[in-house]
């Protein structure tokens, strides 16, 4: 039933759209031209096609609400293109409006999309009333079962209300965060079979396989879902998102954590903005070598080898700081507090991250980007990828000028491994939760607070 009432209500807003993009092209005039009736109506047939094959039309329950908007959007530019492929293979594109059309399509991606969210954001609402829950029944021991517990409270614009935790090796009468404990695995079958739970979590570990292949015969003929949510906390997983391999299920338990098509426009904003910093910042630029220069006899520019993506290494660029000094092989002494190696002109450079303005050059090559974790010098990673679970798996993506962990505090030194678990802990994290806007956000945090630190020096 609500399939059906959101498909008429996507065609509604689609005919509303064209309706509103007429009248204004053609100064309040009401009602569509034949033509552009006919590709409405293409559109209209399109979209009912193009959207449940995206997914647009099964539950979103628990899922993020700017996916779900993404997702809309995205189905519908699919459905626009191809009804603008089908009026050129008409040869008919010239009997058309080209405002009305732009008009449309923005008018009704806008429509489609608001609609989606206030539905989204109306059953939230119900659902932390207590309108609209599933009753979920959770197979597994305490532990995961009482972290699951603990989600389900935290979400509860998601829907879902713990009825039982299922373990038979529980003790009789016994509770998980305040829900019962069922051992008998006859009563659980029967509240199934007598509608009072909509879904069952299997919070197995991955050896309880024949746990969840008797729960898949036992409840085969019955309409409850069955989803397994694996127990992997003894597993170092980095990225556990769910994908195909020839048609095969598979679980990442180390991958790239963002898929390649998802960092367009990150690809794309990079270079931009590297361009809008170094073309207006090119006289300090200038200014700045000629002073490093005249400050000790050296080269301008500091060149270091680090990781990039996936361990690929590329030399970092950096105002030179130091006076030139030997060095050990194979050893790298970072810079500390009123370190004798720092030039005065570098002390400030590096209070100031001036320092770090060569790095848009990196950028611009396509060996950094503007936002990742921070890439360390070589002989940090041998130290460090065998003291700090995760170390390595910061270099999935292009390490960054600025990062997570910058902007919460973690730059500079890191003389302790204990500093940098905390570091590889916030660059994990937003390796985890990555998203354009969330790259935005830390530009912007930087600007604030990131660029002069205590830290830095």
């Amino acid at each position: 039933m609500w399939g059906m009432t959101a498909r008429l209500t996507d065609i509604c807003l689609v005919v509303l759209g064209a309706t509103i993009a007429h009248m204004l092209r053609f100064h309040g005039a009401f009602g569509l031209g034949d033509f552009e009736k006919s590709i409405t109506a293409v559109h209209c047939a399109l979209l009912l096609v193009v959207f449940a094959n995206a997914g647009v039309y099964r539950s979103w329950r628990g899922q993020r609400l700017a996916r779900l908007a993404w997702r809309v959007l995205s189905a519908w530019l699919l459905v626009t293109l191809v009804g603008v492929v089908f009026l050129f293979t008409l040869h008919r594109a010239e009997s058309i409006s080209r405002l009305w059309l732009g008009l449309a399509t923005l008018i009704s991606a806008c429509l489609l999309v608001a609609s989606r969210i206030l539905a989204h954001l109306a059953l939230q609402r119900l659902r932390r009333v207590g309108i609209n829950h599933k009753a979920v029944a959770i197979v597994g021991p305490e532990s995961h079962s009482r972290s699951i517990i603990e989600h389900m409270g935290a979400a509860g614009e998601a829907g879902f209300t713990p009825l039982c935790v299922f373990d038979e090796n529980a003790a009789s009468g016994a509770s998980v965060a305040g829900v019962a404990v069922m051992t008998r695995f006859d009563d659980l079958a029967r509240l199934v079979r007598q509608r009072k739970i909509a879904e069952i979590w299997l919070a197995l570990p991955l050896s309880e396989e024949h746990t969840i292949q008797r729960f898949m015969r036992e409840f085969r003929h019955d309409f409850v879902d069955l989803r397994f949510l694996p127990d992997v906390r003894s597993v170092s997983l980095f990225n556990h998102a769910l994908t195909d391999i020839l048609g095969m299920p598979a679980i990442n338990v180390a991958a790239s954590p963002v898929p390649e098509f998802r960092l367009w426009p990150k690809l794309v904003f990079d270079r931009l903005f590297a361009a809008f910093v170094l073309i207006p910042m090119l006289p300090l630029f200038c200014v700045i070598a000629i002073l490093v220069k005249l400050s000790s006899p050296g080269p301008v520019l500091f060149r270091q080898k680090r990781k990039g993506v996936d361990g690929q290494l590329f030399d970092i660029l950096k105002f030179r700081t130091m006076k030139i000094h030997g060095g050990s092989p194979g050893r790298v002494i970072q810079a500390s507090r009123n370190d004798p190696r720092v030039t005065p002109l570098g002390a400030f450079l590096r209070r100031t991250s001036l320092d770090e303005l060569p790095q848009f050059i990196n950028v611009l090559m396509g060996q950094m980007s503007v936002v990742g974790p921070r890439p360390h010098a070589v002989e940090h990673d041998d130290l460090y990828k065998d003291l700090v679970d995760g170390y390595m798996y910061r270099y999935r993506i292009k390490p960054g000028i600025t990062g997570w962990a910058q902007v919460n505090g973690y730059r500079g030194e890191t003389r302790t491994v204990g500093k940098m678990e905390a570091r590889v802990k916030f660059d994990l994290f937003y390796l985890q939760n990555w998203s354009f806007w969330f790259d935005i956000k830390i530009i912007v945090l930087t600007m604030m607070k990131g660029f002069v630190g205590k830290n830095a020096f």
